[in-house]
């Protein structure tokens, strides 16, 4: 498929974000969230779901774009790694047998070669029946690209946690202070005791369909998700009248503050894993 055939319509599929101030960040979870201080966005637009696994793969179809978790490794960046584990592939979550060693991530990462963005466990895997999850395995450079052509941006950090909270500034979660209001759950998070047994009460062990949730926002469904974001489309009548810029929002880099952190990040978990003997599992 040739992509000059593909047109898209920047604004189906999003919605529109007004701008305002809020308090980023937190002081109760991890130290890089730290501390809280006051932004101002300006208005924007945002998709109303992380990029699914469907949409990346027109995006793949049209370019013949290889993603970094499918190219080749360069030993200089992964110093001390076993020479058998410098092929492409990536970290995959594994729940242990019983509990373990927190400070240790690599009791449940694992680096698992040829695992990327079609194969999300590794050889053997596939997409059937996941085409409206959320892509996963992709880096800032692959998102770059994806949002490049797409013909949008990918959200700053503050844009991305300004639209996330949904206008209840200073919550604890983007639907409130309580976990799972009414005993429901609200967002497709662990469920028991990590990493070696988790409950699934939503019914998801990994992933979960795009929209498996209610919407968050105040406004209500500023953020809206749906499993078919076609059926809403936001209307020019409700942004104001100047050019608003764009954001293509995908979960996995949509919090990154540069490509060249991102990268960073990335490369010492791999490093950390690839580099070091797993630690023994109960």
């Amino acid at each position: 498929m040739n992509s000059t055939l593909m047109q898209i319509d920047s604004q189906v599929g999003m919605v529109w974000v007004p701008g305002g101030s809020f308090a980023m960040g937190s002081e109760r979870h991890y130290p890089e969230e730290r501390p809280v201080h006051r932004v101002m966005v300006d208005g924007f637009w945002i998709d109303e779901h992380t990029v699914t696994n469907a949409e990346f793969a027109q995006f793949i179809a049209a370019t013949d774009y290889v993603t970094v978790a499918e190219q080749p490794l360069d030993p200089a960046q992964y110093p001390g790694a076993k020479a058998g584990l410098l092929v492409p592939g990536a970290l995959v979550f594994h729940m242990t047998d019983g509990p373990v060693d927190k400070s240790d991530i690599s009791n449940w990462w694992r680096y698992v070669p040829g695992a990327c963005w079609h194969r999300p466990e590794g050889p053997g895997s596939d997409l059937a029946g996941r085409e409206d999850h959320p892509v996963v395995h992709v880096a800032h450079a692959d998102a770059e690209a994806y949002a490049a052509w797409v013909g949008k941006t990918l959200p700053t950090e503050a844009e991305w946690e300004f639209a996330a909270r949904g206008g209840l500034d200073g919550a604890e979660f983007a639907w409130g202070d309580e976990l799972q209001p009414d005993g429901k759950p609200r967002a497709n998070t662990w469920q028991g005791p990590f990493p070696w047994r988790n409950f699934a009460a939503d019914g998801y062990e990994r992933t979960s369909p795009v929209g498996s949730y209610p919407p968050n926002g105040i406004p209500r469904g500023i953020l809206r998700k749906r499993r078919n974001p076609a059926a809403c489309r936001p209307t020019r009548a409700a942004a104001p009248s100047r050019r608003a810029s764009t954001r293509a929002s995908l979960a996995s880099t949509s919090r990154a503050r540069s490509s060249r952190a991102a990268h960073s990040c990335a490369r010492r978990a791999i490093a950390a894993v690839i580099a070091l003997p797993h630690a023994s599992r109960r």
